[in-house]
């Protein structure tokens, strides 16, 4: 008989889940959709104030000491063996928020001559690394717009190529 209890509480408490209301259903699927939407929103939150840590650290230019520039020219290098290896002859380099060009990436959206001078913090610099270093060594620089949030500019992508195509 107690078992008789058990399942009739169980399937009449299975029965006011599965056969809710209209009412209780349509507030149902609304509590959902304000679940997701605060998760979202959450999601958002964080990934705002991660990207303004990011611009907060690129912003500052590294300090280039002979031990710095040994790492940056070691990893370089790997990537650079890797990519040639694999039969590519561009690799990204760098990938940053347009909030580092002074211009908001106007500039290299628009593949003006002067977009370089729109660079701030450590983009400037892998650009000045670039121009001072691997220009004379016969590689190639450019930018460009990579990402498009609710279309408009992003982040930025430098592209560093070592192929017969026109670059910077």
């Amino acid at each position: 008989m107690a078992a008789a209890t058990s399942q009739a509480k169980k399937h009449s408490t299975l029965g006011d889940e599965v056969f809710m209301s209209a009412d209780e259903l349509r507030k149902y699927m609304e509590n959902m959709s304000m679940a997701e939407a605060m998760a979202e929103v959450s999601a958002m939150a964080k990934a705002d104030q991660a990207k303004n840590e990011l611009i907060k650290t690129l912003a500052s230019p590294l300090s280039l000491t002979p031990d710095v520039m040994e790492g940056i020219k070691r990893r370089l290098g790997s990537r650079l063996r890797e990519a040639a290896k694999n039969g590519v002859s561009e690799i990204m380099v760098m990938r940053f928020p347009n909030a580092l060009c002074s211009d908001g990436g106007r500039a290299i959206n628009n593949a003006e001559e002067g977009w370089p001078e729109t660079l701030t913090g450590r983009p400037r610099q892998a650009y000045e690394i670039w121009r001072d270093r691997l220009r004379p060594a016969g590689y190639k620089l450019k930018a460009m717009i990579i990402e498009w949030p609710q279309g408009l500019p992003g982040d930025v992508g430098m592209f560093l190529s070592w192929s017969d195509s026109k670059a910077h």
